[in-house]
Protein backbone atom coordinates (compact mmCIF):
# COMPACT_ATOMS: atom_id res chain seq x y z
CA UNK A 1 0.00 0.00 0.00
CA UNK A 2 2.77 2.34 0.94
CA UNK A 3 4.75 1.81 -2.25
CA UNK A 4 1.66 2.29 -4.41
CA UNK A 5 0.75 5.54 -2.70
CA UNK A 6 4.32 6.82 -3.14
CA UNK A 7 4.23 5.91 -6.82
CA UNK A 8 0.84 7.58 -7.28
CA UNK A 9 2.19 10.74 -5.69
CA UNK A 10 5.24 10.69 -7.97
CA UNK A 11 2.97 10.34 -11.01
CA UNK A 12 0.77 13.22 -9.85
CA UNK A 13 3.75 15.47 -9.17
CA UNK A 14 5.91 14.41 -12.13
CA UNK A 15 5.21 17.59 -14.09
CA UNK A 16 4.34 20.11 -11.37
CA UNK A 17 7.52 19.34 -9.40
CA UNK A 18 9.61 20.46 -12.36
CA UNK A 19 7.49 23.10 -14.04
CA UNK A 20 5.26 25.95 -12.96
CA UNK A 21 1.88 24.84 -11.59
CA UNK A 22 0.26 26.27 -14.73
CA UNK A 23 1.94 23.77 -17.03
CA UNK A 24 -0.98 21.33 -16.87
CA UNK A 25 -3.39 24.06 -17.95
CA UNK A 26 -1.12 25.02 -20.84
CA UNK A 27 -0.74 21.44 -22.02
CA UNK A 28 -4.48 20.86 -21.72
CA UNK A 29 -5.09 23.66 -24.21
CA UNK A 30 -3.06 21.90 -26.91
CA UNK A 31 -5.37 20.02 -29.25
CA UNK A 32 -2.97 17.42 -30.64
CA UNK A 33 -3.11 13.80 -29.41
CA UNK A 34 -0.06 13.17 -27.22
CA UNK A 35 1.20 11.55 -24.05
CA UNK A 36 3.98 12.43 -21.61
CA UNK A 37 5.73 9.66 -19.68
CA UNK A 38 8.26 9.63 -16.84
CA UNK A 39 11.14 7.12 -17.21
CA UNK A 40 12.35 7.84 -13.66
CA UNK A 41 9.25 6.27 -12.10
CA UNK A 42 9.01 2.47 -11.95
CA UNK A 43 7.14 1.12 -14.96
CA UNK A 44 7.68 4.28 -17.04
CA UNK A 45 4.10 5.46 -16.51
CA UNK A 46 1.98 7.99 -18.39
CA UNK A 47 1.89 11.26 -16.42
CA UNK A 48 -0.15 13.31 -18.88
CA UNK A 49 -2.63 12.53 -21.67
CA UNK A 50 -4.02 15.27 -23.88
CA UNK A 51 -7.71 15.70 -24.65
CA UNK A 52 -6.95 14.94 -28.28
CA UNK A 53 -5.39 11.62 -27.34
CA UNK A 54 -8.29 10.66 -25.08
CA UNK A 55 -10.82 11.54 -27.78
CA UNK A 56 -8.87 9.52 -30.35
CA UNK A 57 -8.56 6.39 -28.19
CA UNK A 58 -11.79 6.46 -26.17
CA UNK A 59 -10.05 6.29 -22.79
CA UNK A 60 -10.73 8.54 -19.81
CA UNK A 61 -7.82 10.40 -18.20
CA UNK A 62 -7.99 8.30 -15.04
CA UNK A 63 -7.79 5.10 -17.08
CA UNK A 64 -4.38 5.92 -18.57
CA UNK A 65 -2.70 8.03 -15.87
CA UNK A 66 -0.01 6.01 -14.11
CA UNK A 67 -0.20 3.11 -16.54
CA UNK A 68 2.41 1.91 -19.00
CA UNK A 69 1.73 2.38 -22.70
CA UNK A 70 1.30 -1.35 -23.22
CA UNK A 71 -2.42 -0.85 -22.63
CA UNK A 72 -2.64 0.33 -26.25
CA UNK A 73 -1.10 -2.83 -27.65
CA UNK A 74 -3.04 -5.48 -29.52
CA UNK A 75 -2.75 -8.76 -31.40
CA UNK A 76 -1.16 -7.30 -34.54
CA UNK A 77 1.72 -5.66 -32.71
CA UNK A 78 4.95 -6.28 -34.58
CA UNK A 79 7.95 -7.29 -32.47
CA UNK A 80 10.45 -5.46 -34.66
CA UNK A 81 8.66 -2.19 -34.05
CA UNK A 82 8.61 -2.92 -30.35
CA UNK A 83 12.36 -3.38 -30.43
CA UNK A 84 12.90 -0.22 -32.47
CA UNK A 85 10.96 1.97 -30.06
CA UNK A 86 12.51 0.40 -26.99
CA UNK A 87 15.91 0.95 -28.52
CA UNK A 88 15.15 4.64 -29.01
CA UNK A 89 14.04 4.89 -25.38
CA UNK A 90 17.19 3.28 -24.07
CA UNK A 91 19.33 5.43 -26.35
CA UNK A 92 17.34 8.46 -25.20
CA UNK A 93 16.71 9.67 -28.73
CA UNK A 94 13.83 10.60 -31.03
CA UNK A 95 11.99 7.97 -33.06
CA UNK A 96 9.25 8.25 -35.69
CA UNK A 97 7.42 5.18 -36.95
CA UNK A 98 4.06 4.14 -38.42
CA UNK A 99 2.42 1.72 -36.00
CA UNK A 100 -0.89 0.07 -35.26
CA UNK A 101 -2.58 1.08 -31.99
CA UNK A 102 -5.82 -0.07 -30.42
CA UNK A 103 -8.62 2.03 -29.01
CA UNK A 104 -10.39 1.22 -25.77
CA UNK A 105 -13.17 -0.58 -27.67
CA UNK A 106 -10.58 -2.83 -29.34
CA UNK A 107 -10.67 -1.32 -32.80
CA UNK A 108 -7.27 -0.89 -34.46
CA UNK A 109 -6.06 2.34 -36.00
CA UNK A 110 -2.84 3.28 -37.77
CA UNK A 111 -0.93 6.28 -36.47
CA UNK A 112 2.33 8.07 -37.01
CA UNK A 113 4.10 7.69 -33.67
CA UNK A 114 6.64 10.46 -32.99
CA UNK A 115 8.46 10.29 -29.65
CA UNK A 116 11.23 12.50 -28.31
CA UNK A 117 13.02 12.85 -24.94
CA UNK A 118 12.97 15.98 -22.78
CA UNK A 119 16.31 16.86 -21.16
CA UNK A 120 17.24 18.91 -18.14
CA UNK A 121 19.47 21.77 -19.29
CA UNK A 122 21.64 21.67 -16.18
CA UNK A 123 22.74 18.03 -16.32
CA UNK A 124 21.47 16.57 -19.62
CA UNK A 125 19.38 13.98 -17.81
CA UNK A 126 16.23 12.67 -19.50
CA UNK A 127 13.22 13.87 -17.53
CA UNK A 128 10.26 12.85 -19.69
CA UNK A 129 9.33 11.44 -23.07
CA UNK A 130 6.72 13.16 -25.24
CA UNK A 131 4.86 10.95 -27.72
CA UNK A 132 2.65 12.53 -30.37
CA UNK A 133 0.29 10.22 -32.27
CA UNK A 134 -1.13 11.44 -35.56
CA UNK A 135 -3.88 9.32 -37.19
CA UNK A 136 -2.85 8.16 -40.66
CA UNK A 137 -5.38 8.87 -43.36
CA UNK A 138 -6.52 5.65 -44.95
CA UNK A 139 -4.75 5.06 -48.21
CA UNK A 140 -3.95 1.98 -50.21
CA UNK A 141 -0.59 0.47 -49.39
CA UNK A 142 1.69 0.22 -52.38
CA UNK A 143 2.63 -3.30 -51.38
CA UNK A 144 0.52 -5.45 -49.12
CA UNK A 145 3.38 -7.87 -48.68
CA UNK A 146 5.51 -5.05 -47.40
CA UNK A 147 4.71 -6.18 -43.93
CA UNK A 148 8.32 -7.06 -43.31
CA UNK A 149 9.57 -3.49 -42.97
CA UNK A 150 10.25 -2.17 -39.51
CA UNK A 151 8.62 1.04 -40.63
CA UNK A 152 5.32 -0.73 -40.80
CA UNK A 153 5.66 -2.38 -37.53
CA UNK A 154 2.22 -2.92 -36.16
CA UNK A 155 3.54 -1.79 -32.88
CA UNK A 156 1.09 -0.07 -30.74
CA UNK A 157 2.18 3.01 -29.26
CA UNK A 158 2.10 1.18 -26.09
CA UNK A 159 5.41 -0.15 -26.94
CA UNK A 160 7.01 3.16 -27.27
CA UNK A 161 6.27 3.91 -23.71
CA UNK A 162 7.26 0.41 -22.79
CA UNK A 163 10.57 1.52 -21.54
CA UNK A 164 10.00 -0.35 -18.40
CA UNK A 165 13.63 -0.96 -18.30
CA UNK A 166 13.25 -2.27 -14.81
CA UNK A 167 10.56 -4.86 -15.53
CA UNK A 168 11.89 -7.51 -17.86
CA UNK A 169 8.90 -9.78 -17.17
CA UNK A 170 6.69 -7.08 -18.71
CA UNK A 171 8.79 -7.27 -21.85
CA UNK A 172 7.58 -10.83 -22.26
CA UNK A 173 3.97 -9.87 -21.68
CA UNK A 174 4.18 -7.46 -24.60
CA UNK A 175 4.27 -10.37 -27.01
CA UNK A 176 1.72 -12.75 -25.57
CA UNK A 177 -1.58 -10.90 -25.46
CA UNK A 178 -2.82 -12.49 -28.66
CA UNK A 179 -6.58 -12.51 -29.17
CA UNK A 180 -8.90 -12.35 -32.13
CA UNK A 181 -9.22 -8.56 -32.28
CA UNK A 182 -7.55 -6.39 -34.84
CA UNK A 183 -7.19 -9.03 -37.51
CA UNK A 184 -8.89 -6.67 -39.91
CA UNK A 185 -5.81 -4.41 -39.82
CA UNK A 186 -4.06 -6.36 -42.53
CA UNK A 187 -2.71 -3.59 -44.70
CA UNK A 188 -0.01 -1.40 -43.19
CA UNK A 189 -0.69 2.31 -43.58
CA UNK A 190 2.35 4.51 -44.09
CA UNK A 191 2.43 8.11 -42.93
CA UNK A 192 2.69 10.80 -45.56
CA UNK A 193 4.21 14.26 -45.51
CA UNK A 194 1.05 15.76 -44.07
CA UNK A 195 1.11 13.52 -40.99
CA UNK A 196 4.85 14.02 -40.52
CA UNK A 197 4.51 17.79 -40.66
CA UNK A 198 1.63 17.70 -38.21
CA UNK A 199 3.63 15.56 -35.77
CA UNK A 200 6.66 17.86 -35.99
CA UNK A 201 4.51 20.94 -35.38
CA UNK A 202 2.85 19.31 -32.40
CA UNK A 203 6.20 18.37 -30.86
CA UNK A 204 7.42 21.95 -31.28
CA UNK A 205 4.34 23.36 -29.55
CA UNK A 206 4.72 20.95 -26.62
CA UNK A 207 8.43 21.69 -26.26
CA UNK A 208 7.75 25.43 -26.28
CA UNK A 209 5.20 25.04 -23.51
CA UNK A 210 7.46 22.85 -21.37
CA UNK A 211 10.43 25.16 -21.91
CA UNK A 212 8.39 28.25 -21.01
CA UNK A 213 6.99 26.83 -17.79
CA UNK A 214 10.31 25.30 -16.76
CA UNK A 215 11.93 28.74 -16.98
CA UNK A 216 9.44 29.97 -14.39
CA UNK A 217 10.95 27.58 -11.85
CA UNK A 218 14.55 28.04 -13.00
CA UNK A 219 14.82 24.33 -13.89
CA UNK A 220 15.00 24.70 -17.64
CA UNK A 221 14.30 21.83 -20.01
CA UNK A 222 15.03 21.44 -23.71
CA UNK A 223 14.46 19.01 -26.55
CA UNK A 224 18.13 18.31 -27.14
CA UNK A 225 20.73 17.10 -24.70
CA UNK A 226 23.23 19.79 -23.86
CA UNK A 227 26.83 19.10 -24.83
CA UNK A 228 29.17 17.78 -22.14
CA UNK A 229 30.50 20.82 -20.36
CA UNK A 230 30.41 22.87 -23.52
CA UNK A 231 32.49 20.40 -25.48
CA UNK A 232 30.10 20.47 -28.40
CA UNK A 233 29.71 16.69 -28.31
CA UNK A 234 26.46 15.10 -27.26
CA UNK A 235 26.39 13.30 -23.93
CA UNK A 236 25.97 9.55 -23.79
CA UNK A 237 22.85 8.03 -22.26
CA UNK A 238 23.11 8.26 -18.47
CA UNK A 239 22.78 4.49 -18.03
CA UNK A 240 25.77 3.92 -20.33
CA UNK A 241 27.81 6.55 -18.48
CA UNK A 242 27.15 4.75 -15.21
CA UNK A 243 28.20 1.38 -16.63
CA UNK A 244 31.37 2.78 -18.20
CA UNK A 245 32.24 4.55 -14.96
CA UNK A 246 32.67 1.18 -13.26
CA UNK A 247 35.52 0.22 -15.59
CA UNK A 248 38.82 1.12 -13.96
CA UNK A 249 41.22 0.91 -16.91
CA UNK A 250 42.41 3.84 -19.00
CA UNK A 251 40.26 4.12 -22.13
CA UNK A 252 38.26 6.46 -24.34
CA UNK A 253 35.29 5.90 -26.62
CA UNK A 254 35.24 7.66 -29.98
CA UNK A 255 32.28 8.20 -32.30
CA UNK A 256 33.00 6.98 -35.85
CA UNK A 257 29.78 8.55 -37.12
CA UNK A 258 30.79 12.13 -36.28
CA UNK A 259 33.37 14.18 -38.21
CA UNK A 260 36.95 13.48 -37.07
CA UNK A 261 35.88 10.67 -34.70
CA UNK A 262 35.66 12.76 -31.52
CA UNK A 263 36.07 11.34 -28.03
CA UNK A 264 32.65 10.97 -26.42
CA UNK A 265 33.76 9.28 -23.20
CA UNK A 266 37.02 9.33 -21.22
CA UNK A 267 37.60 7.19 -18.15
CA UNK A 268 38.98 8.57 -14.91
CA UNK A 269 42.11 6.43 -15.40
CA UNK A 270 42.70 8.02 -18.80
CA UNK A 271 42.46 11.50 -17.30
CA UNK A 272 44.89 10.47 -14.56
CA UNK A 273 47.33 9.01 -17.10
CA UNK A 274 47.33 12.05 -19.40
CA UNK A 275 46.79 14.90 -16.95
CA UNK A 276 43.90 16.38 -18.94
CA UNK A 277 40.47 17.23 -17.56
CA UNK A 278 37.37 15.70 -19.04
CA UNK A 279 36.34 19.07 -20.49
CA UNK A 280 39.67 19.28 -22.32
CA UNK A 281 39.25 15.83 -23.84
CA UNK A 282 35.63 15.43 -24.93
CA UNK A 283 34.94 16.39 -28.52
CA UNK A 284 38.60 16.10 -29.61
CA UNK A 285 40.30 13.54 -31.80
CA UNK A 286 42.86 11.36 -30.01
CA UNK A 287 45.69 12.86 -32.06
CA UNK A 288 46.15 15.60 -29.44
CA UNK A 289 48.25 13.05 -27.52
CA UNK A 290 50.78 12.89 -30.37
CA UNK A 291 53.93 14.97 -30.57
CA UNK A 292 57.59 14.96 -31.62
CA UNK A 293 58.75 11.39 -32.21
CA UNK A 294 55.28 9.91 -32.69
CA UNK A 295 55.70 7.32 -35.44
CA UNK A 296 53.75 8.32 -38.56
CA UNK A 297 53.80 4.74 -39.86
CA UNK A 298 52.06 3.55 -36.71
CA UNK A 299 49.41 6.24 -37.15
CA UNK A 300 48.81 4.97 -40.69
CA UNK A 301 48.43 1.45 -39.32
CA UNK A 302 45.80 2.69 -36.88
CA UNK A 303 43.92 4.50 -39.62
CA UNK A 304 44.02 1.41 -41.84
CA UNK A 305 42.60 -0.77 -39.06
CA UNK A 306 39.75 1.67 -38.42
CA UNK A 307 38.89 1.88 -42.11
CA UNK A 308 38.85 -1.91 -42.21
CA UNK A 309 36.72 -2.06 -39.04
CA UNK A 310 39.39 -4.21 -37.39
CA UNK A 311 41.11 -4.28 -34.00
CA UNK A 312 44.79 -3.43 -33.66
CA UNK A 313 47.46 -3.17 -30.97
CA UNK A 314 50.37 -0.75 -31.43
CA UNK A 315 53.11 0.97 -29.47
CA UNK A 316 53.10 4.72 -29.75
CA UNK A 317 54.98 7.65 -28.26
CA UNK A 318 52.38 9.93 -26.67
CA UNK A 319 52.48 13.05 -24.52
CA UNK A 320 50.75 14.15 -21.36
CA UNK A 321 49.36 17.63 -20.78
CA UNK A 322 52.51 18.67 -18.92
CA UNK A 323 54.64 17.74 -21.96
CA UNK A 324 56.14 14.56 -20.52
CA UNK A 325 56.13 11.56 -22.83
CA UNK A 326 55.16 7.95 -22.25
CA UNK A 327 55.26 4.77 -24.30
CA UNK A 328 51.65 3.94 -24.93
CA UNK A 329 50.64 0.33 -25.50
CA UNK A 330 47.44 1.14 -27.37
CA UNK A 331 44.69 -1.30 -28.25
CA UNK A 332 41.84 -0.12 -30.51
CA UNK A 333 38.72 -2.16 -31.17
CA UNK A 334 35.31 -1.53 -32.77
CA UNK A 335 32.36 -1.81 -30.40
CA UNK A 336 29.16 -3.10 -31.96
CA UNK A 337 25.66 -2.62 -30.71
CA UNK A 338 23.01 -5.34 -30.35
CA UNK A 339 22.23 -5.02 -34.07
CA UNK A 340 25.82 -5.91 -34.94
CA UNK A 341 26.70 -2.46 -36.25
CA UNK A 342 29.63 -0.37 -35.04
CA UNK A 343 28.55 2.17 -32.44
CA UNK A 344 31.98 3.26 -31.11
CA UNK A 345 35.68 2.54 -31.14
CA UNK A 346 37.28 1.88 -27.77
CA UNK A 347 40.92 2.89 -27.33
CA UNK A 348 42.63 1.34 -24.29
CA UNK A 349 45.92 2.93 -23.22
CA UNK A 350 48.65 1.61 -20.97
CA UNK A 351 51.91 3.27 -19.98
CA UNK A 352 54.45 0.52 -20.68
CA UNK A 353 56.66 1.77 -17.88
CA UNK A 354 53.89 1.13 -15.38
CA UNK A 355 54.03 -2.20 -13.56
CA UNK A 356 50.73 -1.76 -11.76
CA UNK A 357 48.67 -4.43 -13.45
CA UNK A 358 46.14 -6.12 -11.24
CA UNK A 359 45.98 -9.87 -10.71
CA UNK A 360 49.23 -10.49 -12.55
CA UNK A 361 47.54 -10.23 -15.94
CA UNK A 362 49.61 -9.63 -19.04
CA UNK A 363 49.17 -6.17 -20.61
CA UNK A 364 47.30 -7.73 -23.51
CA UNK A 365 44.84 -9.59 -21.26
CA UNK A 366 44.43 -6.47 -19.13
CA UNK A 367 43.46 -4.46 -22.20
CA UNK A 368 41.16 -7.14 -23.59
CA UNK A 369 39.40 -7.17 -20.25
CA UNK A 370 38.68 -3.46 -20.62
CA UNK A 371 37.44 -3.94 -24.18
CA UNK A 372 35.14 -6.75 -23.07
CA UNK A 373 33.68 -4.67 -20.26
CA UNK A 374 32.99 -1.78 -22.65
CA UNK A 375 31.29 -4.10 -25.13
CA UNK A 376 29.09 -5.56 -22.41
CA UNK A 377 28.08 -2.03 -21.30
CA UNK A 378 27.18 -0.95 -24.83
CA UNK A 379 25.31 -4.13 -25.71
CA UNK A 380 23.39 -4.16 -22.45
CA UNK A 381 22.16 -0.68 -23.35
CA UNK A 382 20.93 -2.01 -26.68
CA UNK A 383 19.65 -5.42 -25.67
CA UNK A 384 17.40 -6.88 -22.99
CA UNK A 385 14.62 -5.90 -25.40
CA UNK A 386 16.32 -3.13 -27.05
CA UNK A 387 19.08 -0.59 -27.87
CA UNK A 388 22.39 1.01 -28.44
CA UNK A 389 23.97 4.03 -29.96
CA UNK A 390 23.51 5.19 -33.52
CA UNK A 391 25.14 2.88 -35.93
CA UNK A 392 26.41 3.06 -39.41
Amino acid sequence: MGSNSVRDRLVDQSLTSRYSQWVLEALDELEDPFLITDPAIAGHPIVFASRGFLAMTGYAFGEVLGRNGRIFQGPATDRRSVMEIREAIREERTVQISILNYRKDGTPHWILFHMCPIFGAEDGRVLHFVAVQVPISKRRSRCGVERCGAVLGTCREEVRLDKDLDCSHHAREVFVDMDSRGLEAKEPQMAGDQEKEKAANAINCILLALNRYSKMTGRVVCGKRCGSAGSGVASLPSSLNISLGRIKQSFVLTDPHSPDMPIVYASDAFLSLTGYSRQEVLGRNCRFLNGPGTDYEVLKEIKKSIHGQQSCTVRLLNYRKDGSSFRNLLHISPVRNASGKIAFYVCVQMDESSKNIDNGLSPEMWQLGAVGAVKVAVRSLSSSAGPSRPSQ
